[in-house]
């Protein structure tokens, strides 16, 4: 799996033609890619929140208590996987609109690959600096989108053409998730996950 996660980062084309040729077996075996590879923010934010802190301008520094940073670095670990599974659904579920033929583990594992510059970004959470995060953070998600656009046609085997108009829907469909993971947030504080600050 780590030859797909490096192969993405440099060769991005040639990494999904390899992806593409795998054995079906081979090919099912990277559903597991998402539940290994979101463990890297996961750990890397909760080890940055409570013992590194974060400050903005020159204010104190803020920290989060154990409890609640492990509660909501759980709920960031959960989240993070049935996202890419939620989109990877859809990619399915949209697969025949565009001519190509799909199972919903194809569009998990397409989703969970064109993610991996935001996992690899998520390590930036061991030492919070909010401007270098946010850079590091933006550059990642263009480059999952370009992962995005460039794998959906080959993966797929679509033309090019119908595979922008696919890759171009699936990021409606991430916007939308995006959205619902804002509101979902604000409510799973009124329930005990909020966060609580050290003194």
């Amino acid at each position: 799996m780590i030859q797909h996660t490096f192969g993405l980062l440099v060769q991005p084309s040639s990494q999904w033609k390899r992806i593409t040729a795998l054995s079906e077996s081979s090919f099912k075996t990277l559903l597991l890619y998402p539940w290994f590879l979101a463990i890297i923010p996961s750990v890397a934010w909760y080890y940055g929140t409570t013992h590194i802190g974060w400050s903005v301008g020159d204010g104190e520094v803020i920290k989060l208590t154990r409890e609640s940073a492990r509660t909501i670095c759980i709920l960031f670990y959960l989240t993070q996987v049935a996202c890419l599974a939620a989109i990877g659904y859809f990619i399915h579920w949209m697969a025949d609109t565009y001519g190509a033929a799909s199972s919903i583990s194809k569009g998990i594992i397409i989703a969970s690959l064109a993610a991996t510059p935001m996992f690899i970004a998520g390590a930036v959470g061991f030492y919070p600096i909010l401007w270098l995060d946010m850079l590091i953070g933006i550059v990642a998600v263009c480059w999952a989108v370009y992962l995005m656009y460039l794998g959906i046609p080959i993966v797929m085997g679509i033309p090019e053409e119908r595979g922008f108009l696919f890759s171009s829907a699936v990021m409606g469909v991430a916007l939308v998730i995006l959205i619902c993971l804002m509101v979902g947030a604000v409510i799973l504080w009124d329930f005990g996950a909020a966060p609580a600050f050290t003194d």
